[in-house]
């Protein structure tokens, strides 16, 4: 909301020597967020006259048209005679008043008028467009041709309001009565312990049966409907500059007079209006839900097809406008023909929830939309149109009809109880009640009783709805730089929990491991589930949806963290990096099997556990996961040697790097689930009380879904519950006792048919060399079919053996091996290599 400083004083009187940033830091002391005071008119020096146009001579020769001009700009000049400027514009004739900046002037951007040879002529100055003059957008992109009705000669800085602030406010939500001069004169009023001139305060004939004739048939969606009409108006009137200038400032271009008149006045309070042609209306003004597939084509020039949840506004032909959206063209009050000579005011209040979404819906954000989603007071309504009909006979000579319309749906002022010292409680301050009453009162707040306060909130204020509302209007304008800084006491003797200290170890792990933490936003569509070819029952497709998403195309919260790490990863390889290895923990979201209403917790005290256990009943479920991607090289090629690039076991590893950090022993086993490769893909398990549990997947991706997703060839990925591993884990991992014997190390190649796991292999190698056994690794797997024969593969270990209280003899540590390789031919098939 932009406000101009001069339009601000006429409602706050406001000492002459109030600066735009003593204003700025005022209001944001009181809880305004003024971004910046805007000087217009800064490096402005005159003269800037108003000058009258008496000859215009045509240059020719020269690519473009030029105009060699002797303008009557009075005694500013010093000599009375005619000033001769060469100006290339088009748009003015003889007889025209216009601007002009002399020489020795300067306008803003440090641009110095002097006296110069141009086009073969010489200039003694310019005359100027809107643009030059830092005035805003006036619709003309040409010369100011002003009034017939302004002298030669008058200083045009003052006759143009050049010279002013503006304030810029970021006008949060739950504060839609600061999208108004009315609303932010008062927060000014309150923050100078001024008075205020409320705009608002009119003389309002009553509502009778002459007035044009509405029908609201959604008293829901309209609960107040004003309607006024005006006759008799000057087709040829047009905006006086005053007005132009206050639009302009405020960031509104100038249109016609009618719909300048109707913009003005929801600036100035706020209440978003329109002006029908009352030629062009045919019939009562109806107020009431679209039916689904209607047409209506708005000012904008779209047609638009509306949904049935859209409010309308219709006469006898059908809808002419979306309701506190965009007026329809077919009432539309043309200027360019100048035929409108009687207009109908709408003033009306609408639904913010209902305006709000269909603005939305088509894509359709307005000022009105803006003020109506926000919450407009509906008190306001039959000022805002008595304000405009009022202009409407000053400026264009119209005549106020006698005829009323108000169509008001029976509502009660909404009152709160709240104790007198609540903000007391709430901010930690003893402001004592006198302080909370006359705080209230001044935001609007009608205050009755004693210990127990009966509070009528205004009707412009619909954001106050309960206690805590209120203590907030008393703390702000308090002040918030006022509330003391206390820090919190913990008690002794808490640290972090398991599962936090789990969560720190797994993502230092895998940094260690040579990953970049990327965390994503919690949000997915739910087609990426048929990109990852999800099976249609699969759990992963049950979500929780949004009710107001960030973006329609991701309304549901996520269930699984690929989506955004496999999204992070192809814009970084299509950014130049190749060479890719990703990890995110975080939340993933399951919806109950039944769905609660979450209470609402109190303030004033710690809520009870069964109050915090009733919340967490109605949130989702909402397991933690860590999960990995990797593309490219793993190890880097250089002078040390070859790198190699990363594959499915790289995955895997990374899985047991968690488990090694959990305390847990992983089952890896082959598997297929959605995204990865049915042939290297991983199931990943782990014992929880003696009951085997999957916990995730690692593996290759498959190809298909890395042709969907647009990934690098051979991405590789892994996911898993953290939850139900720290669920399986012994505790705190415990550091490995160190023997001083030496170590004896025995290999081992065995041919096994290649369709047996390697775990499987490993596992019986491990059960079979008992607790001598310190550690196994697999080095090589050989599948040469001349040499092993059709179907098989060879795999071959390094054993490592070692005592804690004695060095192992040949012996032992063959009859260990001995007994690995038994229980793996047992188990397997497996036989030594020879």
């Amino acid at each position: 909301m932009r406000v101009p400083l001069s339009w601000l004083r006429e409602y706050v009187d406001l000492p002459a020597t109030e600066t735009g940033r003593d204003v700025q830091a005022k209001l944001i002391s009181v809880g305004l967020e003024v971004e910046t005071v805007e000087q217009l008119g800064d490096g402005l020096k005159g003269p800037l006259v108003v000058g009258k146009v008496l000859t215009i001579e045509e240059l020719e020769g020269f690519k473009k048209p030029i105009r060699f001009c002797t303008v009557d700009v009075g005694q500013a000049n010093g000599t009375g005679e005619p000033q001769e400027i060469v100006c290339g514009a088009r748009n003015f004739a003889v007889g025209d008043k216009v601007v002009v900046v002399l020489p020795g002037a300067e306008l803003p951007g440090g641009f110095a008028i002097a006296a110069r040879k141009t086009y073969g002529r010489t200039s003694h100055g310019m005359i100027c467009s809107s643009d030059e003059l830092g005035m805003g957008d006036d619709g003309t992109k040409g010369i100011i041709v002003l009034p017939p009705e302004h002298e030669v000669g008058t200083d045009a800085i003052e006759l143009l309001q050049l010279v002013d602030e503006v304030l810029d406010i970021a006008v949060t939500p739950d504060r839609g009565y600061a999208l108004s001069i009315r609303g932010v004169a008062r927060e000014t009023a309150i923050a100078y312990g001024l008075p205020l001139s409320d705009p608002a305060l009119l003389d309002v004939p009553g509502p009778n049966a002459f007035g044009y004739p509405v029908q609201v048939s959604e008293p829901l969606g309209c609960d107040r409907f004003t309607a006024r009409t005006v006759t008799g108006l000057d087709p040829e009137a047009r905006s006086p500059l005053w007005l132009t200038r206050r639009l302009q400032k405020a960031g509104m271009r100038p249109i016609s007079l009618a719909v300048d008149i109707t913009n003005y006045v929801m600036l100035e309070l706020g209440q978003p209006l329109h002006a029908y042609d009352r030629s062009r209306v045919q019939g009562p003004i109806g107020v009431r839900r679209a039916e689904q597939g209607e047409k209506l084509t708005t000012l904008d020039g779209v047609t638009r097809t509306l949904d049935a949840e859209d409010l309308v506004i219709t006469d006898d032909r059908g809808p002419i406008g979306l309701a506190g959206v965009m007026g329809g063209a077919n009432t539309e009050i043309d200027d360019t023909e100048g035929t409108t000579t009687e207009v109908v005011v709408e003033a009306a209040h609408f639904d913010a929830l209902s305006i709000s979404r269909t603005a939305r819906r088509h894509k359709l954000a307005s000022e009105a939309s803006r003020r109506f989603e926000r919450g407009v007071d509906p008190q306001a309504s039959s000022a805002a149109a008595q304000r405009t009909v009022d202009l409407l006979v000053l400026l264009a000579g119209g005549t106020a009809d006698a005829g009323v319309t108000e169509v008001i749906a029976p509502s009660a002022p909404h009152t709160i109880t709240i104790p007198a010292n609540h903000p007391d409680k709430v901010a930690g301050v003893d402001y004592g009640r006198e302080t909370v009453v006359r705080r209230l009162q001044e935001v609007g707040c009608d205050v009755y009783g004693q210990d127990e306060l009966i509070v009528t909130v205004p009707s412009w204020r619909p954001d106050l709805t309960d206690p805590n509302d209120l203590a907030e209007e008393v703390i702000r304008l308090e002040g918030y730089e006022n509330l003391p800084s206390t820090l919190p006491k913990p008690p002794a003797g808490r640290g972090l929990t398991d599962r936090q200290r789990l969560h720190r170890r797994v993502g230092r792990a895998l940094a260690g491991a040579g990953y970049v933490e990327a965390p994503n936003y919690p949000f997915v569509g739910e087609h990426v589930f048929d990109q990852f070819g999800l099976a249609a029952d699969d759990p992963n497709r049950k979500v929780v949806k949004l009710v107001n998403p960030l973006s329609d195309e991701e309304p549901a919260l996520r269930t699984t963290l690929l989506p955004g790490l496999l999204g992070a990863l192809r814009r970084n390889d299509g950014r130049g990096s190749h060479d890719l290895a990703l990890f995110e923990t975080g939340l993933v979201f399951h919806p109950r099997e039944e769905l609660k209403i979450a209470v609402r917790l109190p303030v004033d005290r710690r809520p009870t556990d069964e109050e915090i256990a009733s919340l967490t009943e109605a949130l989702p479920l909402q397991p933690r996961h860590a999960a990995v991607v990797l593309a490219g090289a793993r190890e880097q090629a250089g002078w040390w040697g070859k790198g190699r690039p990363s594959d499915w076991a790289d995955a895997v590893e990374s899985a047991r790097v968690l488990a090694r950090e959990a305390g847990t022993e992983l089952i890896v086993r082959k598997g297929q689930y959605g995204p990865w490769h049915p042939g290297r893909c991983a199931e990943l398990a782990v014992v929880v009380e003696g009951v085997e549990q999957v916990i995730g997947y690692a593996g290759e991706l498959h190809p298909g879904v890395l042709k969907t997703l647009g990934l690098p060839a051979r991405t590789s990925a892994m996911e898993l519950d953290l939850d139900v591993l720290e669920s399986a884990s012994s505790g705190v991992p415990k550091g490995p006792k160190i023997s001083t014997f030496p170590v004896a190390t025995q290999d081992v190649a065995l041919v096994v048919d290649a369709s047996v796991p390697h775990a499987d292999v490993e596992a019986a190698l491990r059960e079979g060399a008992g607790e001598l056994l310190e550690s196994i690794r697999l080095f090589d797997v050989y599948d040469n079919a001349a040499q092993l024969g059709e179907g098989k593969k060879s795999l071959a270990y390094a054993l490592r053996f070692r005592a804690a209280d004695r060095t192992l003899t040949v012996d032992e540590a063959s009859a260990a091996r001995d007994a690995a390789v038994a229980l793996a031919a047992e188990r397997t098939g497996a036989v030594l290599r020879g």
